[in-house]
Parts: structure tokens; C-alpha cells; sequence
């Protein structure tokens, strides 16, 4: 079974596992990950996106003090990657892709970079972004 990670951003990290293990963890911007997606989908019809819904997401850590600090774009850039979500669902869609919608509290993110390669096997080159879109669809076991 083939399982897609996005993480939704302006730069759009995208993960491909098979049956649990990665094969491909990247990050680059939307319109080359719906490229990479329509193709995966041709080739394995009956796979399935997972798609970091940021539209659930109620917390938002030090945003107020990253908005004195930066100015309102800081805002800004969590409407656009809400916007993001909504174009990848709409995508899905449109291209009779399936997918699910996971909540951001439902998946480990913003893990580092030792952390994930030690946990995943992984050993290529990351990013945070790329990280996030991996476990939405790594099976992972335990880390002692």
C-alpha cells in the first residue's frame, strides 16, 4: 500500500512510504508536489493521500510574541497555509485521489533532524517540512 504525506507551506513537504517504509521524503512547492501526486496516482490508483489539516489546528505556541516581533505576516502565514489545505483537499477531489485529513495533534512534528533518521531509517537529506509529511505515513516502532 502506497501512503502520500503533505505537509501543507509554502514549501510543501511531501513523503511517499510503502507498506509503512519510506521511499521518498522531499519538499518543494505545491504545484511540483500535485505534479509528483498525480503521477504517484497513475501509477498506484489506490493510494492514499494524508494531508496535515492546519484548518483544525486551535494553538498557535508564541504566535502573539512572533507577531510583535515580525509584524502581521506571521498571522498571515498561518491563513496561507490554512488556504493550502483547502487547495490540496479541492485537489483530491477534483482528481479522485483519496485522502484523509489528519489533525495536526494527531501526528509528531517539528521532530530534529537525528531524531527522525534514528526513528525512521531515514538517512537522506531533510527538512523540517519534508519530516512532518514522512510521519503522517512512517510506521514507526518505539524509540527506547
Amino acid at each position: 500500500m502506497i501512503k502520500v504525506g503533505i505537509d501543507c507551506g509554502v514549501k510543501t513537504g511531501l513523503a511517499v512510504a510503502r507498506n509503512g517504509i519510506l521511499i521518498r521524503v522531499e519538499t518543494m512547492t505545491i504545484t511540483k508536489a500535485m505534479e509528483a501526486v498525480k503521477e504517484l496516482h497513475s501509477q498506484y490508483p489506490d493510494m492514499v493521500v494524508k494531508i496535515e489539516d492546519a484548518r483544525l489546528r486551535t494553538w498557535f505556541g508564541n504566535a502573539d510574541a512572533r507577531q510583535a516581533k515580525s509584524g502581521p505576516g506571521t498571522r498571515e502565514g498561518v491563513g496561507s497555509v490554512k488556504r493550502d489545505c483547502s487547495i490540496w483537499e479541492q485537489f483530491c477531489i477534483e482528481q479522485g485521489i483519496k485522502f484523509d485529513l489528519v489533525h495536526p495533534a494527531a501526528n509528531i512534528t517539528k521532530t530534529k533532524d537525528a531524531y527522525f533518521k534514528r526513528l525512521t531509517g531515514w538517512t537522506g537529506r531533510t527538512s523540517e517540512h519534508s519530516r512532518d509529511a514522512a510521519m503522517l505515513v512512517h510506521q514507526y516502532k518505539s524509540v527506547l
